[in-house]
């Protein structure tokens, strides 16, 4: 899959390790770039799904149309499908077979 972030400031900090060891730490660093690895192999947003350590899962509530992966304890990876248009199923719900892009916007413990 293509990645994509919402600012550069982010980018710079998913993207050099030692910016993100000081930002975050070391473990979710590392965390961090393999999630990233993850989603570059992956063709689309359904490969990701089927790699168990990540749980990657669509969000709820007033994060509905974002998803997450897990990184370290309650820190997820937040990001949303960056097609345009957002591949969509027949009944609505996104197509996990066509996203191929996705735009990176947050770390974040949200719980």
């Amino acid at each position: 899959m293509d990645i994509l972030f919402k600012t550069d400031k982010l980018r710079r900090l998913c993207c050099d390790s030692k910016l993100a060891r000081r930002a975050w730490s070391t473990l979710l660093a590392e965390k961090l770039r393999k999630r990233l690895d993850e989603m570059r192999d992956a063709d689309t947003l359904d490969d990701l799904r089927r790699v168990p350590q990540s749980h990657c899962e669509e969000l709820k509530g007033n994060r509905k149309g974002r998803l997450s992966v897990r990184l370290e304890g309650g820190c997820r990876l937040i990001f949303e499908p960056a097609d345009d248009p957002v591949p969509r199923k027949p009944d609505g719900g996104l197509n996990w077979l066509e996203v191929q892009t996705v735009r990176i916007l947050d770390v974040e413990d949200y719980h």
